[in-house]
């Protein structure tokens, strides 16, 4: 592996370190990609810059920097789904009583 490599994936790290929530917008080169749209949380950087992803559909197929297209989630889209997320729990507890 190259410095130029090992500074890249150094610098992925710190823009993406896990538990950062991310959109998947396009997987360029990979014959089963995740659908655009989906929506997942960094769990790590590999040594080469990847970003691998525990998707929320259940995949854990990585992100590739350069090659795929992605974002990461604002604060506000992220206290949206952390609402959501609170909000379903609370209707099944409803559902139980």
């Amino acid at each position: 592996m190259t410095l130029a490599e090992r500074e890249r994936a150094a610098r992925t790290r710190l823009n993406y370190p896990p538990g950062t929530r991310i959109e998947l917008k396009s997987m360029a080169h990979d014959p089963d990609p995740v659908p655009p749209g989906t929506r997942g949380t960094v769990y790590n950087v590999n040594g080469y810059g990847d970003i691998e992803m525990n998707w929320d559909n259940g995949r854990s197929l990585s992100i590739i920097p350069g090659e795929d297209s992605f974002r990461k989630l604002t604060p506000e889209e992220i206290a949206q789904e952390q609402a959501a997320q609170e909000q379903q729990v609370e209707a099944m507890e409803c559902q139980t009583m």
